[in-house]
């Protein structure tokens, strides 16, 4: 027998069958539509986790500002940072005096104030801040107007305000007392305020009223003239007298105008069944006086 003959014989390799390798067009469907239903479970839980995530970032910038005030009182007997209303910043700007908590004033034009972040920290409280101009600002906020977002702006530089009744206010309170709310106090210094725990000195303001950095409302108007944010579960975070912070949610839909420009349409009367939320701001405002 020859070598040749010895070896064995291979069987033939079966014939391939048409369309025994890869996916049917519906096993491609149903795999497209497996990924479409995890997609839909899993953006709402990435979109939740992003929006907790700036909710978070908020709460820490605005816990620097509250310690920057903290240790401007350190420095200044006690003294709470200036408070000014938008004509006397102007006017300590335009002659070279940086003394309010912080100087830009905010408007839905192309005026540089609402970009320089070189001002924001200027004076004020920037000294105690590490002149970081990015603690000035909600990472949830980053509205600005159609001719501001033409022009390549992406947000404006602060979201925070400073309490109306916190600080000395210049012009408006010259007499001891706040024109504005007379009835309420004035606190000059961080020891005059006997409930610090009650009192917030910064909270988070809604684009369209945020101007100038003193957040003001009269007692018993029941008319919002400075609106709150909502940008959080709408809600604010405040940062208070004692050091803490605190998210507050509002309750009804009139405190809670779209984030955008002239939404707000401030001021405007408070609807009687919606006056929980301005109650609620208005006892962590002041005390009254005796």
């Amino acid at each position: 027998m020859t070598a040749a003959a010895s070896k064995p014989i291979r069987p033939a390799a079966a014939p391939l069958r048409r369309g025994a390798v890869g996916f049917t067009l519906i096993e491609l469907l149903v795999v497209i539509a497996i990924i479409a239903l995890l997609a839909g479970l899993l953006l709402p839980v990435l979109a939740g986790a992003r929006a907790k995530a700036r909710e978070i970032g908020c709460l820490s910038h605005e816990r620097q500002l509250g310690l920057a005030c903290h240790m401007y009182t350190d420095d200044n007997q006690d003294a709470l940072p200036y408070n000014y209303g938008a004509a006397e910043i102007k006017a300590a700007v335009t002659q070279g005096r940086f003394v309010n908590w912080t100087s830009p004033l905010m408007n839905w034009e192309l005026d540089s104030d609402n970009t320089n972040t070189t001002v924001v920290t200027r004076g004020g409280v920037g000294p105690y801040t590490s002149d970081n101009h990015l603690i000035y600002r909600c990472p949830s906020d980053a509205v600005v107007s159609e001719v501001q977002a033409r022009a390549g702006w992406a947000s404006r530089v602060r979201s925070f305000s400073m309490n109306a009744m916190v600080g000395d206010a210049g012009y408006y309170t010259r007499s001891g007392t706040n024109v504005n709310n007379p009835k309420y106090r004035q606190f000059f210094k961080l020891g005059q305020i006997r409930a610090p725990s009650q009192i917030f000195i910064l909270t988070e303001e809604h684009p369209d009223s945020i101007n100038d950095g003193y957040f003001l409302n009269k007692d018993d108007s029941y008319r919002w003239n400075d609106l709150p944010a909502s940008w959080h579960r709408g809600g604010a975070n405040l940062a208070f007298a004692d050091g803490h912070l605190e998210f507050h949610p509002w309750r009804y839909a009139s405190t809670r105008p779209p984030a955008r420009p002239d939404a707000a349409h401030l001021p405007f009367a408070i609807p009687p069944a919606e006056q929980g939320d301005f109650d609620w701001l208005m006892a962590h405002t002041s005390e009254e006086t005796y």
